[in-house]
């Protein structure tokens, strides 16, 4: 059977998917990348924002007409928490909710777990980039405990549970050995790694546990709340091959928002956090989320969150505009704001995270980054033109006669373009 695999949302939803693709080449059935040719469709779908659910119907519904003989299976946020909806878009012939995402495979073919969930055997057999990629995402938890009052997550995935230690450092050993040069640990809540079995330093213990009994040549951590995070935390980053990028969800930049929020932080102590992480990780890349027009949002308590996010200088953000979502608290609250406010909040945060991600990379100019190559972007006379990221994830451009696509280069960043910087090899060292 030929399957085809599509996703939307979160780097979870992509871990979960290249899980899925490992788990159906195991049980003998081949991958393919274009709806048309597949007997088998299956969606990974997000319910984050109302935007998201519209892209997730979209999808299921591009793949319906490009091949309307296949058979699609849904899972994900939006599957779990609307099913029914879900099962009358055209070609879906099965839901599976997030609760039984990790037997998707054996509930679609009708055979036992065991039969399919052997995946390690397959990771060395897989070359470098599953899926056609240079990254592994690796799921290392799922669910969440918090209660934020805009999140519709925590009903669609569940409380926090955590995926045992050992299994996942074999997994990324497995994936270092077939060629991957980068693996990133996701999770819903990953700060809260191991706090199920009663560990509250378990990340800390996983990430240290990676670095010594694998040979990854990069580890990434995705998306962390900023809280369940000792100062002891940023030592982990001596080691080189842990990637100087931390991605911290803020949310708002107003106390009196952030408290209707009910998110677990301030301004001064998410201001706290950065400050320690940057004292210990030089050069260290901070991104985070923004939410604009929640529930009650003045003016004010706008101004308020824009101007800390230009105080704390982000190298990006990933800006939502406000979505009510059912179930939450906050789709009950008061004081919703108009749309034309929302883009307008929008526009003005997007325009401080390119200001901030033009002065995080204009520091490199002159200096020496090591460059994970993902793709090939186009060519010319003078080449390839090959397209990576920094550890910090900065893309650089570089120019040279061979693909060098899911290797590491050092390259001397020679100046700031447009979405990053250009470089060429270093032969020799930078001059700053």
């Amino acid at each position: 059977m030929k399957v085809y695999f599509e996703t939307t949302g979160c780097r979870l939803n992509q871990s979960e998917v290249e899980a899925l693709a490992a788990q159906f080449q195991q049980a003998g059935h081949a991958v393919v990348t274009a709806a048309e040719e597949a007997d088998l469709c299956v969606v990974n779908t997000c319910a984050v924002t109302n935007g998201a659910t519209r892209t997730s119907r979209t999808m299921i519904r591009r793949i319906n007409r490009a091949n309307a003989d296949a058979r699609i299976v849904v899972t994900g946020c939006y599957a779990h928490l609307s099913p029914e909806t879900v099962g009358a878009l055209p070609g879906v012939t099965q839901v599976v909710n997030n609760i039984d995402k990790d037997r998707l495979v054996p509930l679609v073919l009708d055979t036992a777990p065991e039969e399919v969930f052997d995946r390690e055997p397959l990771a060395r057999e897989w070359g470098g980039g599953a899926l056609g990629r240079t990254r592994a995402f690796v799921k290392v938890q799922d669910g969440c405990n918090n209660r934020c009052t805009f999140c519709v997550t925590t009903i669609a995935r569940g409380p926090g549970r955590s995926r045992a230690q050992d299994e996942i450092v074999r997994e990324i050993d497995g994936l270092a050995a077939a060629g991957f040069q980068e693996a990133v640990l996701t999770g819903v809540h990953l700060g809260s790694y191991g706090h199920d079995g009663g560990d509250h330093e378990g990340l800390h213990t996983l990430v240290e546990s990676i670095l010594r009994h694998t040979s990854i040549p990069r580890l990434r951590l995705s998306s962390l709340e900023p809280w369940d995070l000792s100062p002891r935390f940023f030592e982990l980053w001596a080691e080189p091959r842990l990637c100087r990028h931390l991605h911290l969800p803020l949310q708002s930049g107003c106390d009196a928002t952030l408290k209707r929020m009910a998110r677990r932080t301030t301004r001064a102590s998410f201001r706290a956090l950065v400050t320690a992480a940057r004292a210990q990780i030089p050069d260290l890349a901070i991104s985070t989320d923004v939410i604009v027009g929640f529930p009650g949002e003045t003016d004010a308590e706008f101004e308020a969150s824009l101007d800390f996010v230009r105080e704390l200088a982000f190298t990006k953000l990933h800006v939502f505009r406000y979505s009510r979502r059912p179930g939450t608290a906050a789709a009950r609250m008061p004081g919703h704001v108009d749309a034309d406010a929302k883009k307008t909040r929008s526009t003005q945060m997007l325009a401080a995270s390119e200001e901030g991600a033009r002065q995080f990379a204009r520091r490199f100019v002159g200096r020496e980054v090591s460059v994970l190559w993902e793709h090939v972007a186009g060519a010319s006379e003078a080449g390839f033109r090959n397209t990576g990221l920094t550890d910090h994830y900065v893309r650089v451009d570089l120019d040279a006669p061979e693909v060098l696509t899911n290797t590491i280069s050092r390259v001397c960043a020679t100046e700031l373009i447009e979405h990053g910087l250009r470089g060429e090899i270093a032969l020799h060292a930078c001059v700053e």
